[in-house]
């Protein structure tokens, strides 16, 4: 089960006319976006990147261009398309996390769920960063929660350890 959990919001998507939602591609910010997060995944990797890493990444186009993007940076991550993170509630992205034997789970889904997850097991207080989280979980940002080796997926049992916005 892991032990670290990275929820990283999709970067910034286009809105083509006449495609579906889950079909929409990232625009030219969120491709910078994307990017950013990538190097600043990789600048971090040491402290980030615990043991075995998994990503676990929504069907949505925009979710997947985004991994595409990020993995370019990043060695030796398996990543699985998880279509059950398309508008998916917490429980089930709690449920998709547990099914893993990693240490690490970084997965790659949307908002709200990836927002309501955060707080929802975010301990409060620690480094002041769930208000950060709390309606402002933009595109690309990324939330890094070191779960409790009990109960790890209950009310505030995780130390939100870190909260990014990396930019291109």
């Amino acid at each position: 089960m892991p032990s670290r959990l990275i929820l990283l919001r999709h970067a910034k998507s286009d809105y083509p006319p006449g495609v579906a939602d889950h079909d929409r591609p990232l625009n030219d910010r969120g491709r910078r976006d994307a990017n950013a997060a990538g190097a600043w995944m990789q600048d971090h990797r040491e402290e980030l990147l615990t043991g075995e890493v998994v990503a676990l990444v929504s069907s949505a186009v925009r979710a997947q261009e985004t991994w595409a993007l990020v993995a370019a940076h990043l060695t030796g991550v398996t990543a699985h398309t998880e279509s059950r993170l398309y508008e998916s509630a917490c429980s089930t992205l709690m449920q998709v996390a547990d099914s893993t034997v990693a240490d690490t789970v970084i997965i790659v889904a949307h908002n709200p769920t990836l927002e309501e997850t955060t707080l929802f097991l975010a301990a409060p207080g620690g480094l002041g960063l769930t208000e950060r989280v709390r309606g402002k979980y933009p595109t690309c940002g990324l939330a890094v929660l070191d779960l409790a080796h009990e109960d790890r997926w209950s009310s505030g049992s995780a130390d939100l350890a870190a909260f990014e916005v990396p930019r291109g």
